[in-house]
């Protein structure tokens, strides 16, 4: 993505993200998120990425499209028993199932199936639909939102949270809901920008900023 965001412009917490977020940029680059060919197979993807490695959700999807079943019709119609099997590698799979079914019988219901049409709907009120759906939480709503349907919303993990609460930020009480608005009333309304800052999250959160930090190699080493 191109850099273009005018700090100068920000209030003193927006000015402190976009601070971070062009420190981790110039760092790290484009991450590129998040790996998918389509936003169904996105949307696949963040319901079975929850509580296991991205290697183990590669495993599912790519079963998914040996069998050529990775679409919304396909997966709807798929006896349960035969994508257990094919989603195993995610792990939780039974859960993971019923998640998949939970969320093709609210799209096939509201939208006739029709992932375009879906999307077409007002960020928040969707949002607000796809937490109804057993099984879908904030960080997985937003990550199909923000992924796979490209709507400026941010999408709050461990990451984001433990360097946003070491550098400041944050409290240690905060919660998603919290964390999500201090992006939104303070960044510009940019999916790109969300899209590229949660990666970049996640990248110096795994490399840096774990449980135990390695705080002297970190390049956000002395940002305050």
């Amino acid at each position: 993505m191109k850099v273009q965001y005018d700090i100068s412009s920000s209030n003193f917490i927006g000015k402190k993200l976009i601070e971070i977020f062009y420190i981790l940029y110039n760092t790290f680059g484009p991450q590129y998120w998040w790996p998918g060919e389509t936003p169904f197979e996105i949307i696949v993807g963040a319901i079975l990425t929850q509580n296991t490695a991205w290697k183990n959700v590669e495993k599912a999807i790519d079963n998914l499209k040996r069998a050529n079943v990775l679409t919304p019709q396909a997966i709807f119609s798929l006896p349960y028993s035969y994508l257990l099997e094919l989603i195993r590698p995610a792990g939780f799979f039974n859960i993971k199932a019923k998640r998949l079914k939970n969320f093709l019988k609210f799209l096939f219901e509201e939208y006739g199936g029709n992932l375009k049409k879906m999307f077409e709907e007002d960020t928040e009120l969707l949002r607000e639909k796809l937490l109804k759906i057993p099984g879908i939480g904030p960080e997985t709503a937003d990550s199909i939102l923000l992924y796979a349907g490209q709507k400026p919303t941010f999408v709050v993990d461990a990451y984001t949270k433990r360097v946003l609460f070491r550098h400041n930020l944050v409290s240690e009480e905060s919660d998603y809901e919290e964390i999500r608005k201090l992006f939104l009333e303070h960044l510009p309304q940019d999916e790109k920008l969300f899209n590229e800052y949660h990666a970049l999250f996640v990248t110096v959160g795994k490399n840096y900023c774990r449980p135990k930090p390695k705080c002297e190699k970190c390049p956000l080493k002395g940002f305050e």
